[in-house]
């Protein structure tokens, strides 16, 4: 917008934003060309913080690896000199290697003669103090709390004193013990207690010791990352942990498993509260589990959590200490007669994700990305069509377990956007606009439109008053390519300020601008 003298502000258009033109940014840990990529080297969670200067990953390995922003740091830190600088609209994130550090060891719990694999689940920012990074990070069992931070190195500089003042000293020392006589008792002991076992002749021989040289330890102006582990939360969850997410608080977060939400705070280690609980007295009669669950960005006591039956219930923390009763639910209603043996696996939520204002949640289950408005919880504002064209390999996919793989989605920090991972490596942007019909394709490569395909027609509305959603997208690989069930691109992040993806394929970090 110009904001010159007299003129008037331009007005935001009421259409659609165009579609944006994706182009290859950056990769970390690229293969070579028939390199065999370690089972613990492969990316399980990715995370920016809230400022958008720091990406976190976790792998199958245990690790925490820490990327910063360099793009900022060159064009100086404080707010005039990024104003003197007309850089933001033209340049784009660029991270570099930071540190890393070991989170979870492989464990076995000897109770339940279960091994407690030390993959990495989920990694949460948390408020930054002093200079220091901290995060959240959680294997199946245990979510630990880290501190990152700059520390000077002490180095050994030069010893204390001279060896002539060692040799005065030690003369000193001997003429004072072997100058006086020594008053004997007629039992052969001392009558003078200031004569002890310390202070003879054998300590100090006459002439010093001129070989002693005390070292000086000083603090130099080098720095080292050290990762600290603040806190451990551990032996509250029967079940894997499948989510954390902090609370906007800033003193509390939530970890869920399969069957219970556990409420913590973040200074306490030993106690957890349990506010959410859908085990049955009587476990035959389970019907859905806890999939994913996640804190809303400014409301401190209102939290979401989705299930495996395709639903997301809204829970209210004022209303009980256990919150077994939701305050909304939201859930779209199945087409009469198109029940099969799939559509409970199909329909299941793999990630759940709100808006930055809180307004929308958008959710990931099989076949597509819903996007849902908290007001209105009569069915999702849109649809997105990820996975239709697999609908007719629904059985091979449930032969190959594929079918139960859990995709992750994301938002863009301005609501226009919504993005999630595929097969073959792929992923997909979709405009959130109800006239949009940006749909694009894209490859976690250093060719990511190599798969791009013309995005489809204007959607047409859904005539259904119920559900009100606008399906997008069609078949992805128009161009004949086959899929790769075997390269899956499960997790991916948004920078909260700026249109940048980052994206997990196996070992490799690509991100896109």
């Amino acid at each position: 917008m110009n904001g010159g003298d007299g003129g008037d502000v331009a007005a935001a258009p009421d259409g659609p934003p165009p579609p944006l033109d994706w182009k290859f940014s950056q990769v970390f840990g690229e293969r070579t060309a028939g390199e065999e990529v370690q089972e613990v080297d492969i990316i399980s969670a990715i995370e920016f913080d809230k400022s958008g200067d720091h990406l976190a990953t976790g792998d199958r390995g245990g690790r925490v690896v820490l990327f910063e922003r360099t793009d900022k740091k060159e064009h100086g830190g404080n707010r005039r000199d990024l104003e003197k600088t007309d850089y933001s609209s033209s340049r784009h994130p660029e991270f570099r290697y930071k540190t890393e550090f070991q989170s979870h060891e492989p464990e076995f719990d000897y109770l339940k003669s279960l091994e407690i694999e030390e993959k990495i689940n989920k990694i949460r920012w948390c408020q930054t103090a002093n200079g220091a990074l901290f995060l959240l990070s959680t294997n199946d069992k245990t979510i630990k709390y880290w501190k990152v931070q700059e520390k000077k190195i002490k180095k050994v500089a030069d010893v204390s004193m001279e060896p002539s003042k060692l040799t005065g000293n030690g003369n000193v020392a001997s003429s004072s013990v072997t100058s006086a006589p020594k008053p004997h008792l007629a039992n052969g002991g001392y009558s003078d207690k200031s004569y002890t076992s310390i202070n003879n002749d054998l300590l100090f021989p006459p002439g010093g010791i001129p070989s002693l040289r005390l070292p000086v330890v000083v603090t130099s102006n080098e720095t080292n990352l050290v990762a600290r582990c603040r806190r451990v939360y551990a032996h509250a969850h029967d079940y894997h942990i499948n989510s954390i997410s902090n609370n906007s608080d800033g003193e509390t977060f939530i970890s869920a498993d399969d069957l219970r939400i556990n409420l913590w705070n973040l200074e306490i280690s030993n106690q957890s509260f349990n506010i959410v609980d859908v085990k049955p007295a009587n476990m035959e009669d389970l019907t859905e589990v806890i999939t994913s669950a996640e804190f809303h960005p400014t409301h401190c006591h209102t939290l979401a959590y989705s299930s495996s039956k395709g639903s997301i219930r809204l829970i209210d923390l004022r209303q009980s200490a256990l919150c077994d009763k939701h305050s909304k639910l939201f859930d779209e209603q199945e087409a009469p007669g198109s029940r099969s043996f799939f559509t409970e696996i199909i329909a299941s939520i793999s990630d759940i994700k709100f808006a930055r204002d809180g307004r929308y949640i958008l959710s990931r289950d099989y076949m597509t990305l819903k996007l849902w408005d908290i007001n209105m919880d009569s069915g999702p504002v849109s649809t997105f069509q990820v996975h239709e064209h697999l609908r007719p390999k629904l059985c091979d996919l449930y032969e190959n377990d594929s079918i139960f793989d859990k995709f992750e989605c994301c938002l863009s920090g301005d609501g226009q956007r919504v993005a999630t991972g595929s097969y073959s490596n792929l992923f997909r942007v979709f405009g959130c606009h109800p006239a949009s019909t940006e749909a694009t394709t894209l490859e976690a490569s250093k060719n990511p439109m190599r798969r791009q395909v013309q995005a489809p027609s204007r959607p047409a509305r859904s005539l259904s008053s119920i559900t009100r959603a606008v399906r997008r997208g069609g078949e992805v690989d128009a161009n004949g390519n086959s899929f790769d069930f075997t390269t899956k691109l499960l997790h991916l992040a948004w920078h909260p300020t700026e249109n940048s993806i980052a994206c997990a394929a196996a070992n490799s970090l690509y991100m896109f601008v």
